[in-house]
């Protein structure tokens, strides 16, 4: 059974930085995209940033050159470096992974979802 543990989440500053960790267990992270989503109190989830096997990343507009996403195949982990935070990037944000990813459509199609790490940003 594949299961995402997302860790990292916090209290921080605006302009500070954050990393997340999506740690994946059950099956091999190699042959799985990630993607990162957020979903802010009164709002719809949405896909911000996701990496396909082939480690091309994809970045929702609004976070382009602030955040940064890698993987570790070899820890089974995916992070998501936040840098630049703003007070509108708080909200509760999961992982979630795709056995195949649709680069035309990267933040559809995901099977397997974290339960989720808060991020807030406030002075």
């Amino acid at each position: 059974q594949v299961q995402l543990v997302e860790s990292g989440g916090g209290l921080v500053q605006p302009g500070g930085s954050l990393r997340l960790s999506c740690t994946v267990t059950g099956r091999t992270l190699d042959d799985l995209a990630i993607g990162w989503f957020r979903q802010a109190p009164g709002k719809e989830r949405e896909g911000i940033s996701c990496i396909d096997v082939d480690f091309s990343p994809y970045y929702l507009d609004s976070v382009e050159g602030r955040f940064t996403i890698s993987r570790d195949n070899g820890k089974n982990t995916v992070s998501l470096q936040m840098n630049s935070l703003k007070l509108e990037d708080t909200a509760v944000y999961f992982c979630a992974a795709a056995t195949f990813l649709d680069r035309s459509w990267p933040f559809l199609g995901y099977d397997y979802w974290g339960q989720g790490t808060q991020v807030t940003v406030s002075s």
